[in-house]
């Protein structure tokens, strides 16, 4: 117990010194706040020359909602020491407003355009898209398919009736199943199959020579997937030759492995090192990447 409250103590130090200092840089250097240009439609962030030349104002809106970005990454950073409160919080606010967000997208994007102005094109003309034809296309009436399958997928929520949605969830899964299948087959079997099939000297017709490089890559990738699908080969044991070979599609599986699981990492590195430059730069202005506040 009193290890915890020593805990309790330290962050609750750490917290307030932070706190304090965060208080001091926007009241020192009007750190944290944000800028903006008024245009005739619209507001857009605000430059450095907007603000030497008076036509930046102060944002209260960007400037609470540049704070809640900062405090809410912090939150998930927080997770690093251990969970805790504010990491669950700011999971629950990313999952929601993920969530409202996509079901927005998807009622503008999908049903409205691709359902209800198929089914009625005059009355969405008249409050969704103005720019849309309020005419009824020849076969207007096969959209009443999908809207059914909707209407059944929500029977789900209802108290009593749920074994009805799963008759359109069948049909979505059979359907997007079988739609990717082609897909995968086209983009990544055929494709790596044609990859493993080029010629091993690729001449030059210009100039009738060999292209030592190209030839050099299409025999490496050639003999690295036969050595792969020879590791895969359990018919014959693996000794002699046939255990050489395998042992070389060890170690090609395990150069792809480690090649596609550094390429993630460098790929979640990005996205910290964006996260750090947001807090860094556009929250604290500790740095100044882009040179516009040099003076601010």
């Amino acid at each position: 117990m009193s290890t915890m409250k020593r805990e309790t103590k330290i962050w609750l130090i750490v917290f307030l010194l932070g706190g304090a200092w965060l208080l001091y840089r926007a009241t020192s250097s009007g750190a944290s706040t944000a800028y903006v240009r008024t245009l005739p439609f619209s507001e857009s962030p605000a430059s450095f020359n907007d603000y030497t030349s008076g036509l930046a104002s102060f944002s209260l809106s960007r400037t609470v909602g540049l704070w809640v970005a900062a405090l809410l990454t912090l939150a998930v950073m927080s997770f690093i020491y251990k969970d805790n409160p504010f990491y669950k919080l700011a999971e629950s606010v990313l999952v929601g407003v993920s969530a409202a967000y996509w079901m927005v997208v998807g009622y503008w994007t999908v049903i409205i355009p691709n359902l209800l102005a198929k089914l009625w094109p005059a009355w969405v003309h008249s409050w969704a898209m103005p720019g849309m034809a309020p005419v009824r296309d020849e076969y207007w009436f096969l959209n009443i398919v999908p809207l059914v399958l909707g209407v059944m997928l929500l029977w789900r929520l209802a108290p009593q009736g749920t074994w009805i949605a799963r008759w359109p969830l069948a049909f979505i899964i059979g359907t997007t199943a079988g739609l990717k299948l082609v897909h995968f087959l086209q983009a990544d079997f055929l494709s790596q199959i044609r990859a493993g099939i080029q010629p091993l000297i690729v001449m030059d017709a210009a100039s009738n020579s060999m292209k030592f490089w190209d030839s050099v890559s299409n025999t490496i990738v050639f003999v690295g997937t036969l050595a792969g699908l020879v590791y895969f080969f359990f018919s014959v044991e693996h000794k002699g030759v046939v255990g050489k070979v395998s042992r070389v599609g060890i170690w090609v599986l395990m150069i792809t492995f480690g090649a596609a699981f550094g390429y993630t990492v460098m790929g979640r590195i990005a996205l910290l090192a964006i996260r750090f430059e947001f807090l860094f730069d556009d929250w604290l202005w500790i740095v100044d990447a882009n040179g516009s506040r040099s003076t601010w």
